[in-house]
Order: structure tokens, then C-alpha cells, then sequence
């Protein structure tokens, strides 16, 4: 495994809208918007020297337990798509993922939302964050918060 370092604030995610993405309307269908948010989730992690696979392997698991997207303008097919994600409300116990969905080639804000999460383990009960995992995700121990 890499070096576990913070993720820079945000991790730029860029995809294309592919066609099978997109509704009778010609838009992209709403759902698609939170796969994106994932794509992204995994960027921040992976930006971090974290993989999800080894997460899962080590034994923790990372379940959504809300989901909120707000769309401010359409998608359409082959439009490439920023997705900014950042780390809001860092906790051990209980992380949050903020997201902006832009149009990469105009700037055009499409969505905004965020993902809460829960740590568990296996057999699917909360589990605190692995310590060595504590200062990406962004949980600060007292006593050691620079001033």
C-alpha cells in the first residue's frame, strides 16, 4: 500500500456522459448522478493512498447511509463532467463526501450534493475508523490539532 497522506481539497474527477446514461429526454438520467458521486468518493480515497479493495479486505466497509443530490442544470450525451469532492464533517464514526458536479468544458454548476457513511464491518455493524486511516479521512486526535 502506498503512503497514506490527506487528500488535497478537492480531488477533480473527470468523466464523459455516456450515452447509455442518458434518458428518453436526452438528458442524464437523475440516478447517474450518484454513480458519479462514487467514481469520485473512490478519487478522494485513492488520491489519499487509499483503496477501497483494501478497506474491504482489512475488514471495513464503508456503507451509505444518506444520500442527497441537488440538480441545478442538465447533463447530456458526451458532455465531459467534473466531479469536485471534498471531505465535510470528518468523524470516525460517521463520515460525509461533499460533491459538485460541473460541466468541465463550460464551468456550468450541474448538481451538488453529499453521501454520509457509516464504518462497519462484515456482518454489517458500525465499526469505528482504523487508526492509521484516522488523519486522511480527516478525525483529529485532541491534543494533536495544530494551532
Amino acid at each position: 500500500m502506498e503512503s497514506l497522506e490527506p487528500a488535497p481539497r478537492p480531488v477533480e474527477t473527470h468523466l464523459r456522459v455516456r450515452y447509455a446514461e442518458t434518458d428518453q429526454m436526452g438528458v442524464v438520467y437523475y440516478a447517474n448522478y450518484f454513480v458519479w458521486m462514487e467514481v469520485g468518493r473512490v478519487e478522494f480515497c485513492r488520491s489519499s493512498g487509499v483503496r477501497y479493495k483494501d478497506l474491504e479486505d482489512g475488514g471495513y466497509l464503508l456503507a451509505v447511509a444518506e444520500a442527497n443530490c441537488r440538480y441545478l442544470a442538465p447533463a447530456r450525451y458526451d458532455d465531459e463532467i467534473l466531479v469536485l469532492t471534498t471531505l465535510g464533517n470528518p468523524s470516525p464514526r460517521m463520515p460525509r463526501f461533499d460533491y459538485e458536479i460541473r460541466n468541465a468544458a463550460t464551468g456550468q454548476k450541474l448538481a451538488t450534493g453529499f453521501t454520509k457513511h457509516v464504518w462497519c464491518g462484515p456482518d454489517l455493524r458500525p465499526k469505528k475508523l482504523p487508526p492509521e486511516y484516522e488523519h486522511v479521512f480527516g478525525v483529529e486526535k485532541p491534543g494533536e490539532i495544530e494551532r
